[in-house]
């Protein structure tokens, strides 16, 4: 029993091989998400999930090199958690780096149209664009001075001044008032 346990947490690969995989993997899927592939409009469709699914099954046979043990998955999960820490933090304190690991907003709609070069670019119909805006409670262009889509695939949009407002009314007079 004492034996079988012990083998639970030995080490049967290099813990500078299961570092090196681990982050190997993790930059090449960073690299791979943040410029390969699309930035959807703010939603993840069955294929999508599917995708992510068998990423994540086929980078785990990759990663592990056929670990056989408790304590190198340990070591690889503790490598893929510094691995993002680090970027997180480097990202807060440079600009630079930030650049690189989330893309900038970009303008889908000026002044009321669309940027068909920004939708073309990033795959986006201009269906699924209205239909975001519909969910937002905005029925016209028109009443858009921007709108963009953010790093998390989700559009924001700045309306013109006054657009979708009710005209202001003019107050009651007080009796007595001049």
């Amino acid at each position: 029993m004492r034996a079988e346990l012990a083998e639970l947490f030995a080490f049967h690969l290099p813990v500078w091989e299961i570092m090196l995989r681990g982050s190997a993997i993790y930059w090449f899927l960073l690299l791979l998400f943040r410029f390969v592939l699309r930035r959807d409009a703010g939603s993840l469709g069955i294929a999508d999930l599917l995708f992510v699914v068998l990423i994540a099954d086929a980078s785990s046979n990759a990663m592990q090199g056929e670990y056989r043990s408790i304590a190198e998955g340990f070591v690889l999960l503790a490598t893929l958690a510094a691995w993002n820490y680090t970027l997180d933090w480097a990202s807060y304190r440079s600009k630079a780096v930030k650049r690189l690991m989330e893309p900038t907003p970009e303008p889908l709609i000026r002044d009321g149209k669309m940027v068909w070069k920004a939708l073309k670019r990033n795959l986006i119909t201009e269906d699924e664009l209205k239909s975001k805006l519909r969910e937002k409670g905005i029925e016209t262009m028109d009443a858009i001075r921007l709108a963009y889509l953010e790093s998390d695939g989700q559009i924001s949009v700045l309306e013109r001044a006054g657009a979708g407002k009710q005209h202001d009314q003019p107050a009651p007079r007080r009796p007595g008032a001049p």
